[in-house]
């Protein structure tokens, strides 16, 4: 069992799931399920999110060059481009105001409630005409599914929270580098001993800009509770996990003093240091690999990745990831187009030894990496062989990432809240801050008055 076991065990092919969908009213995928047929030939232009910004240069190159071979590949599509990406703070503004873009990545946790709001186009019967990947999980297209089994986005990139570590402050303080604590109270003993050997933070949280709530709902995860219900209309976090998870940060922050004395951090600001050695731990998934060593200057040497630390577990970690979104205002034309992109760029080279080879040649072409351990909304076979097919050409040092690729043997893969996610997250974070930066906070008080304006929104 890989890496990608715990994740994709129940995957079976999606085509049949993509077919019932398509054609269990008897519509016909070449027709729009609002009238009009699709002409695949026709001329149509597309704006495409997520360009990379200038000050990345290889990675603007890459995309162009994406962009040419998709437009010789499909002369009738024009392609326009956009750096607009999704960000919590602005992304309903945007999608309020009508300023996206035909086609962009969104996180996991905005489908279920754009879903009911009509904020996402039905793209069920283009999928079937574009003949998407085969065995995409049907797991992850739940999360894009409504209660009809039509489908309004494409999952394609999957992450799960583990714990990265500073191999070389491990060292320094002298901890085994290739044995990362599995618990938290490991966490909290292996914290100690390095801000005692070498002065720095043993551990770090990520606190602002949603991600407190977000890694407070992880610990939750690990320690055995849930923040939401089942049926997402009620808070469940004002008890004894999430109590838990807040007094051990507050105990490695005030009792141990291990935490450093920056509290307040977004997830590009803990990589930052991360990487320059000022944080001896802090939960990350894998990709955290990819910003610190290429855009921070980390010795790969030093990244390590271990299991998230359970408590009283296993119980499992928090899973999130990435949809390709298509604007609802896109025309049946602007969708097929947009979806031949989001296939040509996130998918064909899963099934095709010569692009995957290729994939991995021109990623490392471009200062990028091969062969980072990772999860996948793929089946795990098609997964397993993409891998095979690029091992030669890996530039990463995974045997350092052990510790979590062990993990997802043991570890259920939790989904994140499924109402209103980021609403949640950012309702918390004042908590986690709270926490860190006042010595007498109130954990109950904050909990019950954190959950009291929650609920109110959950509940509208």
């Amino acid at each position: 069992m890989t890496r990608t076991a715990r994740f994709v065990a129940t995957c079976a092919s999606a085509a049949v799931l993509l077919a019932t969908a398509a054609c269990a009213d008897g519509t016909d995928p070449s027709a729009s399920s609002s009238g009009g047929a699709i002409d695949e030939n026709a001329p149509v232009t597309i704006t495409v999110g997520n360009k990379p910004k200038p000050d990345k240069p290889a990675d603007v190159a890459a995309f162009e060059r994406n962009v040419k071979k998709f437009t010789d590949a499909h002369p009738n599509i024009t392609i326009k481009s956009t750096e607009t990406s999704w960000d919590a703070q602005t992304f309903q503004a945007q999608v309020a105001g009508g300023s996206l873009p035909t086609v962009m990545s969104i996180s996991f946790t905005e489908p279920l409630n754009m879903i009911p709001n009509k904020q996402l186009p039905d793209i069920t019967d283009e999928l079937k005409l574009v003949d998407m990947t085969k065995d995409l999980n049907p797991e992850t297209l739940k999360l894009v599914q409504d209660d009809k089994g039509r489908i309004y986005g494409v999952p394609f990139e999957a992450f799960s929270v583990g714990l990265a570590y500073n191999r070389a402050l491990f060292k320094q303080a002298g901890l085994d580098p290739d044995k990362p604590p599995t618990t938290w109270d490991e966490v909290r003993q292996y914290a100690k001993q390095i801000t005692e050997k070498t002065g720095k933070a043993g551990y770090a949280q990520l606190t602002k800009d949603n991600t407190g709530g977000w890694m407070l709902t992880t610990m939750t995860y690990s320690m055995g509770g849930k923040v939401q219900s089942d049926d997402g209309k009620k808070s469940t976090f004002n008890d004894a996990p999430t109590k838990k998870a807040l007094q051990l940060l507050k105990d490695m922050r005030w009792t141990d003093n291990t935490m450093g004395t920056q509290f307040l951090y977004n997830q590009e600001e803990a990589r930052q240091d991360f990487a320059a050695g000022k944080i001896g731990m802090i939960m990350q998934a894998p990709d955290a690999y990819d910003m610190t060593v290429k855009n921070f200057g980390m010795k790969p040497a030093d990244f390590g990745e271990g299991a998230l630390p359970q408590d009283g577990g296993p119980f499992g970690t928090l899973t999130g990831g990435s949809i390709k979104m298509i604007n609802p205002k896109s025309s049946k034309n602007e969708i097929v187009a947009a979806l031949k992109w989001i296939k040509s760029q996130e998918f064909d080279k899963y099934t095709s030894e010569a692009l995957a080879v290729q994939d991995a040649k021109n990623q490392i072409a471009d200062k990028g990496f091969v062969g980072r351990p990772g999860v996948t909304p793929l089946s795990q076979a098609t997964y397993d062989q993409y891998n095979k097919w690029r091992e030669p050409y890996n530039n990463v040092p995974v045997q350092q990432f052990q510790g979590y690729i062990e993990s997802t043997k043991t570890l259920k893969l939790l989904p994140e809240p499924s109402n209103k996610a980021q609403e949640v997250y950012a309702l918390l974070d004042p908590v986690v801050q709270q926490v860190l930066t006042k010595k007498d906070a109130d954990i109950d008080k904050l909990l019950t008055d954190a959950a009291a304006k929650i609920d109110a929104r959950l509940a509208r």
